[in-house]
């Protein structure tokens, strides 16, 4: 990046306006790329939770602590700069959860119930449409809280996952 701004400020000083706009239209591809590649990491955390909670029934602090830290860092990172749009729209998750749960799958495979199962296998037990409907609800919490007052509706909204009431209150 370091270059490409150095070829910026050459274009610039050189009267070569149309190429620096040409740099920086890159720039800011890069840029949105990066920020994607990132939200999409975090998204295959979540989900590979949300799968183990799934297949075990239960939920564990770091399972939650996943979940939790997960939403946070994606809302962060999906709120542009200027604080009132995102990268990823609310109703644009979709094909970022299909992708981000064939990954998920595979991670989750090595963890739940001690790594006996399969990837294939794994995918045949768990409920898609279950995982990824949570995985949305938890998704529109970004939209509709702001990062301080999100903190406290996640303790609520992972509890209602299964083992998530027994968790909350110390029984698990």
């Amino acid at each position: 990046m370091t270059q490409e701004l150095a070829d910026i400020r050459t274009c610039i000083l050189s009267g070569r306006y149309d190429e620096a706009l040409m740099l920086v239209d890159e720039l800011e591809g890069m840029s949105k790329k990066a920020i994607l590649q990132n939200i999409e990491s975090f998204l295959v955390r979540m989900l590979v939770h949300l799968i183990k909670n799934q297949v075990e029934e239960r939920m564990t602090n770091s399972w939650y602590a996943s979940i939790r830290d997960s939403v946070l860092k994606i809302q962060g990172l999906n709120l542009k700069e200027n604080k009132t749009s995102y990268y990823i729209k609310q109703n644009e998750w979709d094909e970022y959860l299909e992708m981000a749960f064939t990954d998920a799958i595979a991670v989750a495979s090595e963890e739940v119930l001690d790594g006996r199962v399969t990837p294939l296998k794994l995918e045949e037990i768990v409920d898609r449409t279950a995982v990824v409907n949570e995985a949305t609800q938890l998704l529109n919490l970004t939209y509709e809280h702001s990062a301080k007052t999100i903190r406290n509706v996640m303790m609520e909204e992972v509890s209602k996952l299964p083992g998530g009431e027994d968790w909350k209150l110390g029984r698990s």
